[in-house]
């Protein structure tokens, strides 16, 4: 599973050879479509239509998440005790990338912190 922060939404939305490569090996190694906790779009939104045209059309290709479970939220605040660092929306994206999953993101410090004490998540750059 691969799961997108603000930063990862906001990167892969831009339109460029760059992105369609990346975009190629998440299809490639299975990892397509991404999954978006809902809670990202606060951070990544800005309620304006022509500002959040890209991040709106490239949101149509992702499954975005709308409920947040009681477990999944309290897991994801034990994460973020036990991390110190890391806001809650970046607590929940690696919460909901356990087990096994991926996230990409913008605020790797914060993102891997959380990691850490996270089952089998791996933080990667977007």
């Amino acid at each position: 599973m691969l799961v997108l922060d603000s930063g990862g939404l906001t990167r892969l939305s831009r339109q460029s050879q760059d992105v369609a490569a990346i975009i190629a090996v998440f299809r490639r190694d299975g990892l397509w479509p991404p999954v978006v906790p809902s809670v990202v779009l606060v951070e990544s939104l800005t309620g304006r239509q022509r500002h959040d045209a890209l991040v709106n059309r490239f949101l149509k290709t992702c499954d975005v998440v709308e409920a947040l479970p009681e477990h999944r939220a309290r897991r994801a605040a034990g994460l973020r005790a036990r991390a110190r660092p890391g806001s809650a929306v970046d607590a929940v994206v690696v919460a909901t990338a356990e087990p096994g999953g991926a996230v990409l993101g913008g605020d790797l410090e914060d993102l891997r912190a959380l990691a850490v004490y996270a089952d089998d998540v791996s933080v990667h750059r977007a």
